[in-house]
């Protein structure tokens, strides 16, 4: 049965040398500080994260027509021409009119 490493000196090490060569090994190893934040919490309204909801959906909607509009003819028939032009054709002006209701004098 194996005993282990061979003594580097004629006497073993005492307890107090043992921890030191260990911590200062354990030392040298130990990987950089990792910090970890949480993320902020979203303090904006309903109100307002509807109206940047449907604001970033037009935005995606005039991107979409702006893409449709510079596929080449030999392109139109595809599925993402079709897809496009379903996305062009949704009526966004009307999501966007609408408002959620107040909450509680919360909002």
């Amino acid at each position: 049965m194996p005993r282990g490493r061979e003594p580097e000196s004629e006497t073993p090490l005492s307890n107090a040398e043992r921890q030191a060569r260990y911590r200062a090994r354990h030392k040298e190893e130990q990987p950089s500080v990792i910090v970890r934040t949480r993320r902020p919490v979203g303090r904006r309204s309903r109100i307002q994260r509807w109206r940047d909801a449907t604001g970033e959906l037009v935005d995606i909607q005039a991107e979409c027509a702006a893409w449709l509009d510079a596929l080449p003819e030999s392109l139109r028939g595809t599925a993402t021409a079709e897809a496009l032009q379903a996305i062009v054709d949704l009526d966004l002006d009307a999501l966007a009119a609408n408002e959620p209701p107040r909450g509680y004098g919360r909002d």
